[in-house]
């Protein structure tokens, strides 16, 4: 017989306790509902810098084309804008490019203005206004839609009076002649207020086709004083001047990206043209008027070569 002992059931083991160290009151308790919170935050401050990136980028870079006419009012009636357009300029910019393009419209040319018949296209204005005050400017875009079969959205009107303003609140502009005109010698000459209205004026030459090109000079010549540090702090009083000088259409959410499109072509790289004598056919009506008939085959090729798509 085996005298041994039977076995007995080993008794249950108790867990070892937790040194004191490593209570759960010395653990950090993890917060994932706050964590994936705060991702998403993340994530969404980033989508929103994108889109924020992209409306800019999209405000300043889309390839479209913005046409505006840029007219200039001879002699008014004082608190009226009852004047001639003398000056026409049609001014195309695209930003992306930047394209900034120029086209001078002599003011005798000979055109069907809607309402009127065959005129002067520079009447297109004077009789608008005169049938309803503050029509003018869209009395001229519409005749320059319907004959030179351009779309144009905008408009800047500027009275000749008012330009002799900007021009002394400008300090003067600076003009650089690679010969004489109008006047004055070949060289630098710096013209107050007066003395550049005169040279925009004036049609030394015997026609308007030099009036179109001393247009132009001024108005490159004032940009690039503009940029001149130096001209800065002449930036409140021009504006007064212009404010008091120039009304437009133009939306003032549009100014800053046809401004930055100015800035990157400057002043060399403004595309500026007139319509020459090649373009046209002096005649005179019945009445005895000497005005410009447009030669359509040679200036369309133009208008599509500044104004194409």
């Amino acid at each position: 017989m085996n005298n041994q002992p039977a076995p007995t059931s080993p008794s249950p083991r108790k867990p070892p306790s937790a040194p004191a160290s490593d209570s759960i009151e010395h653990f950090q308790p993890i917060y994932i509902g706050r964590q994936a919170a705060s991702r998403r935050r993340g994530l969404g401050c980033f989508i929103w810098l994108l889109l924020i990136v992209a409306v800019f980028a999209g405000y300043f870079l889309t390839p479209t084309r913005t046409n505006i006419l840029l007219l200039g009012i001879d002699r008014t009636p004082d608190g009226s804008a009852l004047g001639r357009s003398d000056t026409n300029i049609l001014i195309s910019i695209i930003p992306l490019r930047p394209t900034v393009n120029m086209l001078s419209i002599p003011r005798d040319l000979w055109v069907n203005v809607p309402g009127v018949g065959e005129n002067r296209i520079n009447t297109a204005h004077f009789f608008a206004e005169a049938n309803q005050e503050g029509s003018g400017p869209a009395a001229a875009v519409e005749t320059v839609r319907l004959n030179f079969g351009l779309t144009v959205g905008y408009y800047a009107r500027i009275r000749f009076d008012g330009f002799r303003n900007i021009v002394d609140a400008m300090g003067g502009v600076e003009l650089n002649l690679d010969e004489p005109t109008a006047g004055l010698d070949a060289g630098r000459h710096v013209l107050n207020g007066d003395q550049a209205l005169a040279f925009a004026r004036s049609r030394a030459g015997a026609d308007d086709f030099y009036r179109m090109a001393h247009g132009q000079l001024l108005l490159k010549a004032a940009f690039r004083q503009m940029l001149l540090p130096r001209s800065w702090p002449k930036i409140p009083a021009m504006y007064i001047a212009l404010s008091q000088s120039v009304d437009t259409n133009l939306p003032v959410f549009l100014w800053p990206r046809l401004g930055l499109a100015l800035l990157r072509a400057g002043p060399d790289g403004i595309d500026s043209r007139t319509l020459t004598r090649d373009h046209v056919t002096p005649w005179t009506t019945s009445g005895g008027a000497n005005v410009l008939i447009p030669n359509w085959d040679a200036i369309n090729p133009l208008l599509l070569e500044l104004f194409g798509e």
